[in-house]
């Protein structure tokens, strides 16, 4: 009972709709079970793990890892524009997690286009899958937003540190975005040890800040549904990072064992 009220401190009243209840739970629950299964060794088929079991590939219908990276962001890029449309005038918090959420995908969208650089394909079955995710966890997101109007704004406020979090977080991921793009020359497709930034540090530095990234949004929400999404990508990340890390060292015999997964020094 002290937890939890506690936990009301930073956060707005659940919401009397099952749905996003429901969706909070689902988020968690999902995400950290993706996050075990990377763990497991058993992946999403996208980047370096899309051959992971050469076995099945023929038997999946294959996208150009460009136009599944393109499916992924743009139906959640769009949710987040429309928005602005459907819940027009709703306060300058619900205003920050439109602008926050559009911008995160709309910057994904960019560095499809014109930063990252690809070689593969990607299995359609994931792509589906994780473009659901994005698309179902920005909805919800929005309207979890949305069913706050009226209620009383949380005794804690966490709107302005989360809007500091969410832009070191954007930036710190297009950084090392960018640094990924430069490891590979003109029609260059093989995989090299990353350098520059926090790749001395940690092997994905692009998720550490995405997961800053996502925090802020949750802290400039402060909706149950975005700490229960935000805590699950974090669940999935710290997995695909451990697995990242492991596949680095099986490819590369010189890899830098002091290299963490996701955390300096730590993880």
């Amino acid at each position: 009972m002290a937890m939890l009220s506690a936990l009301l401190n930073f956060l707005f009243p659940p919401p009397p709709s099952l749905f996003v209840s429901a969706m909070s739970a689902i988020s968690l629950v999902s995400l950290a079970r993706a996050g075990f299964e990377e763990i497991k060794g058993k992946h999403l088929q996208y980047s370096k793990f899309q051959n992971v079991n050469p076995s099945t590939k023929k038997e999946k219908i294959q996208l150009s890892s460009k136009s599944g990276m393109l499916l992924l962001y743009t139906p959640a890029f769009l949710a987040g524009a429309a928005s602005f449309y459907v819940f027009p005038h709703e306060g300058l918090r619900t205003t920050f997690v439109q602008s926050a959420l559009t911008l995160h995908f709309f910057k994904r969208v960019l560095e499809v286009l014109f930063v990252h650089k690809y070689s593969g394909t990607m299995a359609l079955d994931s792509a589906i899958l994780i473009t659901l995710s994005y698309f179902l966890s920005t909805a919800t997101m929005l309207y979890a937003q949305h069913l706050t109007q009226g209620l009383p704004e949380p005794p804690i406020d966490l709107k302005y540190p989360g809007i500091l979090l969410f832009f070191i977080g954007i930036f710190g991921n297009l950084y090392h975005h960018y640094l990924l793009s430069k490891l590979r020359g003109s029609g260059e497709k093989e995989y090299k040890i990353p350098e520059g930034g926090l790749f001395g540090l940690v092997i994905c530095p692009h998720y550490l800040f995405e997961i800053i990234e996502f925090y802020g949004i949750s802290f400039i929400s402060q909706t149950l549904y975005a700490f229960s999404f935000t805590l699950g990508t974090t669940f999935y990340l710290v997995g695909r990072s451990c697995a990242t890390r492991r596949w680095y060292q099986s490819k590369f015999e010189d890899f830098p064992q002091h290299i963490k997964a996701l955390i300096p020094f730590v993880l």
